[in-house]
Order: C-alpha cells, then structure tokens, then sequence
C-alpha cells in the first residue's frame, strides 16, 4: 500500500505505486498533449510529483525533448543562477563490514589497502585542503562499529572546525555515513554538520537485498528509513541519491523522487540536495559487470527531468563524471561539483603510491581545483565555496522558503562572489585570478538590490585588504 507520509519504507517507497507509474509513462510516452500540459505546468516551478515526471522521462520526441532542457535550464537559471559550490571529499576510514557487491570496500576485499586516518593524519589533510581553497568537506567513511564508531567521526568533525591555517577554514562539514540511530543523528546534529548525505544506491527492495548480501546495510527498511530518523533527530539538511547502474534507471528514477516526496510530506522539508552518481570501476570492482548502465544522453535527461520535478533541491555530481559529461549536465541542473577531489583515505596531504590504492572508485576528473574553478568562469559559471546559510542558521525549511520565494538572489549571488574573492586573493593562480575579477564585476551588477549591492562592493574591497568571512 502506497503511503507518502508512512514511516515504513515499504509504505513510503511502494513497490506497486513505482510499477504502477513506470506502465502509465510507458504508456504515455506518446501523448504529446499530455507531455507538452506537463511542461506548461512545471514552468510554473512548483515542481512535479513522481507519476508526470515519469512521462517526461519516457518520451524521446526530439522536439518535445528539447523543450524539457530548455524547462531545466530555465528552472535551474531561476533557482540556482550560475552560481556551482565548490567541495571536496574526504575519506576517513576504508574499513566496512558490509558486503555491498559493487563497492571495493567490501569485507571480503583482500587487495585493497586498508587505512583509517589518526586525528593528526586528519589535520593535515585538512590544512592540504585548506591550502587548496576549499571550505566544504563531505566526510567519507566505511561502516564499522568497532574501527570506526560514531565517537571517531565526531572527535574527527570537531578535529576539522578546529583547524584555522593561514587564511583558511572548512566553515561546512557534511557526513556521508552509514545509517544509524535517532540518538546517533542528535549527536551530528549537536556536532554542527552541515547536509546529512546517504545513498539509497537502489529502491527496488529484492535487488537492494542482492546487492547488500551480508553485514548492517543488508537491511533494506533500516537503511530507507534512515533519513526520517535523521530529521527526527534534528538533522533537517539530508541529501538523498542512487548509484545509476545497480538496477533499472526508470524504477530508481521514480523511488528517488517519491523519496523527496515523502520527506516533504512528513517533514514539511524535502531533500537540501540531490546525488546522481554512476557505477564505476575500482580496485576489485568492474563496472561492466553491472548490466544497468545509462548513456550520456539517457544521464542528461535524469538530471533535466529531477530539475524540473525537484526544482528546490541542490544537486551533487562528482568527480566521477568525466569534464566533457559535467560540462553537458551543469547547465541543464547541477549546483553543487567536488574539485581536486582524492578517494582514497586521505591523498591530500601526501600522494597515495599505487602500492597503497585505498579508492572507493575511479576518479574521471582528475584537473586540480584552480583548474577546475577556471574552467567553470571561462563557462560563465561563478564557483562558490559559500557557507553562508549554514553559518547564519538557514538550514531546512528557512532553506528552502528562500529558494522557493526568489530572494535566493539577493542572498546567495553576493556571498559567492565574496567568497570567490576570497579563493582569488588567496589561493588563484595568476590566470585564473584575471578570469574570476572579471566574472565578479560583470556579476556584481547583476544583483537586484541597490543596497546589498553596494554592502557587496563593499566587502569586496574589504577582502582585498585582507579581510575574511563576510556574508549575508
């Protein structure tokens, strides 16, 4: 029985509702009526629910279809400007008692390196960041209660906003960690993380079962389940997602959505962002194993159609994701790009020998992040390392009004260009600084009030002096 407000994964993620919708947008995919009523109403940017974005994903008329990345591009204009946040991973611990079958952190990996960073080992990879220019971390780390209990991740996120180095600060630390209890999430929300972040990797419950044979995540309700017990303990920035590849695109298409559905339902606050990772090969793992895999084109229209239906949502892709494939899916929704990214524990500090290979997966973007950051400004893109919202408390629904309501320009526009000031005063090579002064005053025009402007300019002068951290 299909139950949007249920806390039963079952309920919430119903098996027959998700069959039910990919046989009407099969059915569908021909309607240009149908379709083209659909687009109208999504200009409207209120969004779509899981059963109409289902037909727009369906269809393959090239001219419909066009029309549906227009709609994103515009949505994604709307929302999220031209603004990309910057961040970078950073792995913990490799150690996992799960036997998830296409991580090559699987227990029963023999080949891989096996490493768990000390408290110091973090500190140094987070000065090796901090020197880079970044100031959002997303933590990393395999599940094992014994070597990596909740009490490490905390002493570690505590450890990271301690580190003041030169100019730099990591001023955002979002946790991507097992699913675990309410008491657990009060702890990280007590701690001060940023977005809680878990992939679903697949709705379909049997397949989910297949995949995640032995160990803690084999419990497909627990892991579902695992974002209302986020929000019940405080946590109300979670990020959801699925690893395009372990099942058929179109069911976990649909359970994504009707999971960003249910959290908006239940909790009056959908998903702060949304992940649209593909398999990928790593140490003992193939990806061409996995028979589910999706094109170029068919990964486009993913990203188009979860714009338009999640119009709010911040969406994540990383680096494993060629330059040539980011580039395509930037504009048609993408916010959110990790750069000069490692994924192995740590690598930041010291270059990881290939004798010691501790990746989760294979890195396709390998451009350093002043490489990346200058390619993003030459695309007329403003890379952002801004915090500002979690630092001033508007998180969750405060969030999500301020996007929905517009006046998402006159807050984030400004802070991504102090805060891109910042990365060009302090860690730009010459080339990329040029590229960023004058994206920042072609872009400082731009913004819609005449006061926050001028308080912009400001503080952009401000930073030149060597100033830091200013934000609205």
């Amino acid at each position: 029985m299909y139950k949007i407000d249920s806390t039963q994964a079952e309920e919430f993620i119903s098996h027959e509702e998700i069959t039910e919708t990919l046989e009407y947008a099969a059915s569908n995919k021909n309607n240009r009526e149908l379709i083209r009523s659909l687009i109208e109403k999504a200009r409207a940017c209120k969004g779509l629910n899981h059963r109409d974005a289902a037909v727009l994903l369906e269809c393959d008329d090239p001219e419909l279809l066009e029309e549906i990345f227009t709609l994103a591009r515009e949505i994604k204009q709307k929302f999220y400007g031209n603004r990309i946040v910057m961040f970078a991973p950073l792995y913990l611990s490799n150690y996992c008692v799960n036997g998830c079958v296409y991580c090559p952190y699987h227990a029963k990996n023999k080949t891989i390196a096996r490493k768990k960073l000390s408290q110091e080992e973090i500190r140094q990879e987070v000065i090796a960041l901090q020197d880079m220019g970044h100031k959002r971390l997303a933590l990393e780390a395999g599940e094992d209660p014994i070597r990596n209990p909740i009490e490490y991740i905390l002493e570690s996120i505590q450890t990271i906003y301690s580190i003041k180095h030169k100019n730099g600060a990591i001023r955002r630390v979002n946790v991507n960690i097992a699913a675990t209890t309410v008491e657990n999430y009060r702890r990280l929300h007590e701690a001060g993380i940023g977005t809680y972040i878990l992939f679903q990797e697949t709705y379909h419950k049997e397949n989910y079962e297949k995949l995640h044979p032995r160990g803690p995540k084999s419990n497909y309700a627990y892991h579902t389940e695992a974002m209302d017990r986020a929000m019940q303990g405080g946590i109300d920035d979670v990020g959801i997602g699925v690893l395009f590849g372990l099942n058929t695109y179109r069911y976990d298409f649909v359970g994504l959505l009707m999971h960003a559905e249910h959290l908006e339902a239940t909790y009056g606050v959908g998903p702060h962002t949304i992940s649209v990772p593909r398999i990928c090969s790593a140490d003992d793992i193939d990806a061409h194993d996995f028979q589910n895999a999706i094109s170029d084109e068919v990964f486009q229209k993913i990203v188009a159609v979860i714009r338009i239906a999640v119009p709010y949502t911040g969406m994540i892709i990383s680096t494993r994701e060629s330059q040539a494939s980011r580039e395509k899916v930037l504009e048609l929704g993408v916010s959110q790009i990790s750069g000069g990214s490692k994924t192995s524990v740590g690598g930041y500090a010291t270059p990881e020998i290939p004798e010691e290979n501790s990746a989760q997966f294979d890195v396709s973007d390998t451009r350093t992040l002043d490489e990346i950051v200058a390619w993003l400004l030459k695309l007329g893109y403003i890379p952002s390392f801004c915090t500002a919202c979690y630092l001033e408390g508007r998180t969750g629904d405060r969030f999500m009004s301020l996007v929905k309501t517009g006046q998402i320009a006159n807050c984030c526009a400004p802070n991504a260009l102090m805060t891109l000031q910042e990365y060009l005063e302090d860690y730009a090579s010459p080339k990329t600084r040029e590229l960023g002064v004058r994206i920042i005053q072609e872009q400082m025009e731009k913004i819609p009030n005449p006061a926050i402007r001028r308080r912009a300019l400001e503080n952009l002068s401000a930073i030149t002096q060597g100033k830091r951290d200013f934000r609205f």
